[in-house]
């Protein structure tokens, strides 16, 4: 059964373009629904371009100082600003600044809560959809205010590496409080796939640790002090809670942007002399060297967003197609990795390219503990007749977290939901 495309164009760049490409079908009560191709596509071509129906960052992400516009992600640092800060080198100048993406000349701020966008376009935007029933005005900094209270409980229970937030969850609720058309709204959100109770409990735990499980109820009490509505009172009962947690930890799409990675990608594509060539190729690989020893790994403006067809991609240990995040902003991009034909299966990686390498057995316990399911796509079956070993990758990482405490074991096995 094919789902009804309509309501989700107006999130999408290009409607038309999409309605002739994909469709949502429902393969069965297991899967659930599934993308699926209506032409054909050659490798490497671009599927669709979508925008989320919500999305947010991540609230460590911010605490941190990483600037991102509040409503699209697009950083605001420019690329040296960026660099300075990730390097711990408050000097340093980078080659080539007129490649930098960033115009802080068209930043602008809320007038009331002086949260920042990228553009006015961007605070427009998020002023109609959501953020006048967030906004907090006077009260941003107030930590005594409901919102407020309710970030900092998520901090304490949801440390980095983060994998969803709460705060899409408040933009859903925002959205639907200030939408004209609010059960539009909800039906829409309710296209997201769902899970079985037993499952919720599951999500739910996956997200919070297991050290943090039995503060789901606060949680609850404190996202109903800050948002309640009478139109949304089945989201504010403890199960309505508990199915919005879940879908905002299933479909939660991980988003990435960078100013600096931007600036890298420009820099390769100069066509410089040899020499020239060699030293800028020097400087960059001495500076990611210089951002590794001050900060790690953490290098991106980072959050999730809840995007309609890219949610119905499943998963595939081969797959045909990737998520990317080309304009550094919001705006995902669904590309092939192959060659599709019309009728089949879009399907893209809930694993990294390492994970993707592991055994079977390891890739169905990842799977399980992160994603609640097992896999039976091509490779999977086709390995059925291995044995139920560990990978020496998976045996070396669970080595190196012997003395690790529980909740930092449960952090590291976390991955983008």
């Amino acid at each position: 059964m094919a789902a009804h495309l309509d309501d989700m164009f107006s999130f999408c760049v290009d409607p038309d373009k999409v309605a002739g490409c994909v469709e949502v079908r429902f393969i069965d009560n297991i899967k659930g629904k599934g993308l699926f191709a209506k032409r054909s596509f050659r490798k490497g071509d671009t599927i669709f371009i979508e925008r989320p129906l919500v999305s947010a960052q991540f609230l460590w992400n911010s605490l941190y100082k990483y600037r991102a516009c509040e409503y699209c992600l697009r950083a605001l640092e420019t690329a040296e600003e960026n660099a300075r800060r990730l390097s711990g080198i408050p000097g340093l100048s980078l080659p080539h600044p007129e490649l930098c993406c960033v115009r802080p000349e068209l930043h602008q701020c809320c007038p009331q809560c002086q949260v920042m966008y990228c553009s006015s376009e961007c605070r427009q935007a998020a002023a109609d959809q959501y953020h006048r029933v967030l906004c907090l005005g006077a009260s941003q900094e107030d930590p005594d205010h409901p919102v407020n209270k309710l970030k900092d409980a998520w901090r304490s229970m949801h440390y980095p590496p983060e994998t969803s937030s709460i705060m899409l969850m408040a933009r859903m609720v925002a959205a639907v409080k200030q939408a004209k058309d609010k059960e539009h709204w909800q039906k829409l959100f309710s296209r997201f796939c769902s899970r079985a109770a037993n499952e919720e409990e599951e999500m739910a735990h996956k997200l919070l640790g297991e050290q943090f499980k039995g503060q789901l109820a606060l949680l609850h009490n404190l996202f109903k002090a800050a948002l309640y509505d009478d139109d949304l009172s089945r989201w504010f009962v403890p199960a309505g809670f508990l199915s919005l947690f879940a879908l905002v930890g299933t479909n939660g799409q991980g988003i990435g942007t960078s100013s600096l990675s931007q600036w890298v990608h420009a820099c390769d594509a100069l066509q410089l002399p040899a020499q020239q060539r060699e030293q800028l190729d020097s400087f960059i690989d001495q500076l990611y060297k210089d951002i590794e020893k001050e900060t790690g790994d953490f290098l991106n403006c980072e959050g999730s967003g809840l995007f309609l067809l890219q949610s119905s991609c499943n998963h595939s240990c081969i797959p045909n197609a990737e998520v990317s995040f080309p304009n550094n902003n919001f705006l995902l991009q669904l590309s092939t990795l192959s060659d599709i034909s019309p009728g089949e299966e879009i399907c893209i990686s809930y694993l990294d390219c390492c994970q993707r390498e592991r055994s079977r057995h390891s890739r169905h316990k990842i799977l399980r503990e992160n994603y609640l399911f097992v896999c039976s796509c091509i490779k999977c079956v086709s390995q059925t007749d291995e044995l139920d070993v560990t990978s020496e990758e998976e045996e070396d990482d669970e080595g190196e977290a012997e003395g690790e405490t529980e909740g930092d074991e449960a952090e590291d096995e976390m991955t983008d939901v």
